[in-house]
């Protein structure tokens, strides 16, 4: 499982590398974000829970029944929407509330 970070729509704030556990994002010169070793990301998610312009895309391994789907996340007041945009073409949204989302 890894993240793919769109410099495009990256505004630097840096808040992804400094929740990152493995520490695996670093800011380049170019005070945009960037996933150092890919291949070693853990798939815990917190960068993409906490970008604010939703800049970093999870890949949804085969193991999830993702095939190839991504997911983005953004939040509102106490909400988490997450956007999987399918293999297929499709998008789903799933809202979370925070104040309830680790009672499972």
């Amino acid at each position: 499982m890894s993240i793919a970070i769109h410099k495009d729509k990256c505004i630097g704030c840096k808040r992804c590398s400094i929740v990152c556990p493995g520490s695996l994002i670093v800011i380049d010169d170019d005070k945009k974000a960037r996933i150092a070793y890919p291949r070693d990301c853990w798939g815990c998610v917190s960068c993409v829970k906490e970008c604010p312009v939703s800049a970093i895309d999870f890949y949804l391994g085969a193991d999830m029944g993702g095939r190839g789907s991504t997911m983005t996340v953004s939040s509102e007041d106490s909400y988490l929407h997450w956007h999987i945009q399918k293999y297929d073409g499709t998008t789903q949204t799933i809202t979370i509330d925070r104040r309830e989302s680790n009672q499972y």
